[in-house]
């Protein structure tokens, strides 16, 4: 008989077993794969939205304390209040001047624009206002409003460190109506001829961390925005000048007050009592009546350092500006402010290429699986805005 050809039971299974075992071999390799192939895009994503994030925050911050260029009282802002709060400013919202923030920072400064002039009336002593402005040789010849239009926002200030933020509402032919931006109207004292009126950008950055949100807040009745999404941390440092302001004048102080330069940085003392301070003197600078104006504020270093870092304890503790009973006082330190730190983390969209919360993940996922991993990335940026180094 002639015998049959064909596998038998034996070899079948054993081909079947290394079938199975190549198979396996296949599919254990194909899995890291498809989880690098998951994992690449979200990566990419999440570069993009740090370089969102770190592009958004530069452009503002390096704008921080920039002030009038034409007509009287130009220059930093930093020669009159602190344009950068580590709390959030505004209509809607305020935190308190004693409240520091890690995550949460406002920012000040005038943009370039026609509208900036003086007062042509005495300032507000109401939140709704009506005022005049003056026609300087700046303003357009045709305009008596100076370049002032509806909806836009506006600042007074003057040389004793107060100033207060408006949103134009109505306008006149000669006049302005104003709305107060803040919770209160820091000062009524605001004097025809001199006070400081400017279209001003005022705007806060914060972390949501409810919606793991980058938003940003314009400081008038609008709503918070967001900038970017899945940020999972936000921080802000402030590095400043270690010595105090310094007095500049070697005259007699009420005499030099008329001339100037008066200070280093920060506002004059006014040659006439303000806000229970003697005349000579504010809150920067005491004065004995005898000897020059000596600073407040304590020496962080010695001269020819480095810039320092300032702590919350350093930025909430006074001395008050204009006042310490002033309800939107600041910190005198702030006037220091030279440099700011950002620190910005962002997390994978997909919780799914998450692990465990631990050092690699704030927020933790729902991935069993290494290979199927993004941690979370992080930057660190400084920013020195250009305008508070004028004198370095």
């Amino acid at each position: 008989m002639h015998r049959e050809h064909g596998f038998s039971l034996i070899e079948m299974t054993v081909a079947v077993g290394l079938m199975l075992t190549v198979t396996a071999g296949v599919f254990t390799l194909m899995n890291p794969a498809h989880g690098s192939f998951a994992a690449q895009p979200e990566v990419s994503d999440m570069q993009q939205r740090l370089r969102v994030s770190t592009d958004t925050l530069y452009k503002d911050l390096v704008m921080a304390g920039g002030g009038a260029y034409q007509g009287s009282m130009n220059g930093s802002l930093g020669n009159f209040f602190a344009s950068v709060l580590p709390r959030r400013v505004g209509q809607l919202n305020e935190d308190g001047p004693t409240v520091f923030k890690t995550d949460t920072i406002t920012v000040i400064y005038v943009p370039q624009t026609i509208a900036q002039t003086t007062l042509d009336t005495k300032g507000p002593n109401l939140n709704s206002v009506e005022i005049g402005v003056t026609k300087t040789p700046g303003c357009p010849p045709d305009d008596d409003l100076c370049g002032f239009v509806s909806g836009m926002t506006v600042m007074i200030y003057d040389e004793t460190g107060n100033y207060d933020i408006f949103t134009i509402t109505n306008v006149q032919e000669n006049a302005l109506h104003l709305q107060h931006n803040t919770t209160n109207l820091e000062y009524t004292g605001y004097k025809e001829g001199s006070a400081k009126i400017v279209q001003v950008t005022s705007f806060v950055y914060y972390l949501n961390t409810v919606t793991n949100q980058i938003m940003f807040y314009n400081g008038g009745a609008g709503a918070d925005v967001p900038v970017v999404d899945n940020v999972v941390g936000l921080a802000f440092e402030y590095y400043g000048d270690p010595q105090p302001p310094t007095w500049r004048a070697g005259k007699a102080v009420l005499n030099a007050l008329e001339t100037g330069p008066w200070t280093s940085y920060g506002p004059k003392p006014s040659p006439t009592p303000v806000g229970g301070f003697v005349a000579g003197e504010n809150c920067v600078f005491a004065y004995d009546g005898v000897t020059e104006p000596s600073p407040r504020l304590p020496s962080l270093g010695p001269l020819g350092s480095g810039l320092v870092k300032l702590t919350a304890a350093q930025l909430t503790d006074g001395p008050w500006c204009p006042t310490a009973a002033s309800p939107n006082r600041w910190d005198a330190d702030l006037l220091r402010v030279r440099k700011i730190g950002v620190t910005v983390r962002v997390q994978a969209a997909n919780a799914a290429l998450r692990g465990p919360a631990s050092t690699l993940f704030t927020r933790g996922g729902t991935s069993r699986g290494g290979e199927k991993w993004v941690p979370d990335q992080e930057i660190r940026f400084q920013v020195s805005p250009r305008n508070l180094n004028l004198g370095r």
